[in-house]
């Protein structure tokens, strides 16, 4: 009797189609070049041939009543690749394409029992084409290098020569996706993939995988738009010089100059612990020393700054200045020393640093820098009143 093995057949599938409708906009978010990581997740399928395993079964002198098919499975990948340039990246990585199958019941009384497992290793070029500022689609073209596991079992008139056998192949891969850009570091996929696979017993066919996942990217920056041309300057044409008038002498009144603004600075660790918003005990302190001085002041508006350093992105720096500020804020008014409709809060960010880039060399937060740019994390409270 032929083996069982050659009754497993080959895997075919077809990619689906996904529709996704995006919004227009007038530029795109360039990719910069440098090494990237993700995963993804999602279902993969397969399409078995029940009419090639019937066959195969006549053949070996028996003939199938029912076969149960078993054509989906969970398949994920890891990967890590290098961006060349804005349009193309080099991507390899890891894939397990899960577990497919078949029951197939015989006459004369017998049954097969067939099942494959493919995982793998890929390296693909990837091509992508911006398409708003945060939705790009990309392409991909390369090769799988895939292990296939061959089980067969059997019962009554069917009988399996080699029940295990396995192969290990390179083969090409295709694949389409789109991705949406949350911050110039973090992306999200969605892709279709189709693997070409050839198992250990001679069957060819595809494997196709949907799925979702995550890209993070080493090392990107916000890129600053570039400045706008200057205007030219106007052309200016002498007219002839008008006949002056000297008015009569004013009466000379004297308008006091107005008083100088107070101001008054805290370092960011006197009154927060690092990297936090909430303010210490020895920051309420502080505060409170700096409320009483107030006592007597007729002042009009009091303005609390928020200063960060420049270590992490521009807009968590925004945001952490703008929630020190805001806590000042609270406090002051909380505790009943100060008026808040008198009192404006403004971030800062990292726009206006103390130190110099000179001084405080590098950008990874190491402590030595950390320490460096103390002067730089600050609140400052302007006071404009008399007293």
């Amino acid at each position: 009797m032929k083996s069982a093995s050659t009754q497993f057949s080959g895997v075919t599938g077809k990619l689906s189609l996904i529709a996704l409708a995006v919004m227009a906009s007038s530029c795109a978010m360039a990719q910069e070049p440098g090494w990237y990581v993700g995963g993804n997740v999602g279902q993969a399928r397969a399409k078995i041939d029940d009419a090639r395993i019937a066959a195969g079964l006549v053949g070996a002198g028996a003939t199938s009543t029912t076969i149960v098919d078993d054509n989906r499975d969970t398949g994920y990948k890891v990967f890590g690749g290098y961006q060349m340039n804005p349009n193309f990246a080099l991507e390899g990585g890891y894939f397990e394409l899960g577990q497919y199958g078949f029951k197939a019941s015989t006459m004369p009384a017998g049954t097969l029992d067939g099942s494959i497992r493919l995982r793998g290793l890929n390296l693909d070029l990837v091509g992508t084409l911006p398409i708003t500022e945060k939705f790009s689609a990309f392409g991909r073209i390369g090769a799988n290098y895939a292990q296939t596991r061959d089980s067969f079992s059997s019962s009554g008139a069917v009988l399996v020569l080699d029940p295990n056998p396995s192969k290990r192949q390179v083969n090409p891969k295709v694949g389409l996706g789109l991705q949406y850009a949350f911050t110039p570091a973090l992306s999200l996929r969605g892709e279709l993939e189709r693997y070409r696979v050839n198992d250990a017993v001679g069957n060819k066919g595809d494997i196709d995988m949907a799925s979702i996942g995550l890209v993070y990217r080493f090392g990107t920056q916000v890129q600053s738009p570039a400045p706008r041309a200057a205007a030219p300057a106007p052309v200016v044409v002498a007219a002839a010089p008008p006949v002056y008038v000297a008015p009569p002498a004013p009466v000379p009144v004297f308008v006091p100059p107005p008083p100088a603004p107070k101001r008054v600075s805290f370092t960011a660790e006197s009154l927060f612990g690092f990297d936090k918003v909430v303010l210490r005990p020895e920051g309420r302190a502080a505060l409170d020393r700096f409320a009483t001085d107030l006592q007597g002041t007729q002042y009009s508006m009091i303005t609390v700054e928020g200063h960060t350093d420049r270590l992490g992105t521009n807009a968590y720096n925004q945001k952490l200045s703008q929630q020190r500020a805001d806590s000042v804020k609270a406090y002051l008014v909380t505790s009943d020393k100060l008026d808040g409709a008198k009192i404006n809060t403004v971030a800062k960010g990292e726009s206006m640093p103390v130190t110099k880039s000179e001084d405080c060399k590098g950008n990874k937060a190491t402590p030595k820098l950390i320490a460096c740019l103390q002067p730089d994390r600050r609140v400052e409270i302007e006071v404009s009143g008399t007293r």
